[in-house]
C-alpha cells in the first residue's frame, strides 16, 4: 500500500508524474542528509532537519520552491522570523533547469552547513 506521500506522485497524470520523479530523485540525490516528508499535503524536501525544498502541481506545471529555513536569520527583537521562498515554474514538457535547480540546492545546503 501506498503512503500518502507516494500517493502525490501517483495520482498524477503523465507527464507531470514522470517530472516529478525525476525532480524528487534529482533533489534526493544532491546529499545524503536530505530527507522527503509530507507537509501541506505536497512534497518537502529537509536537510539535517531544516526545511530545503518542495514541489507543488498547479495549472498543469510545477512549482519548485527553495526555502531559506527562518532559523538562519539573526533574531531581531520585536520582529518574528519567517522562512524565505523562492521558486520556480517547471514545465513537463520541456527540459529540467537542472543548473538552476542544483546551484540552489547547494546555495542552501552551504548555508546550512555554515550556520551550524
Amino acid at each position: 500500500m501506498l503512503t500518502e506521500l507516494e500517493n502525490y506522485y501517483f495520482r498524477q497524470s503523465e507527464p507531470i508524474q514522470s517530472c516529478l520523479l525525476a525532480l524528487k530523485g534529482i533533489v534526493m540525490g544532491v546529499n545524503a542528509s536530505i530527507t522527503h516528508e509530507r507537509k501541506y499535503q505536497i512534497p518537502f524536501f529537509y536537510y539535517k532537519g531544516k526545511k530545503l525544498a518542495y514541489l507543488w502541481v498547479t495549472k498543469k506545471k510545477i512549482q519548485m520552491g527553495f526555502i531559506e529555513d527562518k532559523s538562519l536569520q539573526n533574531p531581531v527583537d520585536g520582529i518574528k522570523p519567517k522562512d524565505k521562498y523562492q521558486s520556480i515554474i517547471i514545465k513537463p514538457n520541456e527540459d529540467i533547469p537542472l543548473d538552476i535547480i542544483l546551484q540552489n540546492l547547494d546555495r542552501l545546503i552551504h548555508l546550512y552547513e555554515n550556520k551550524v
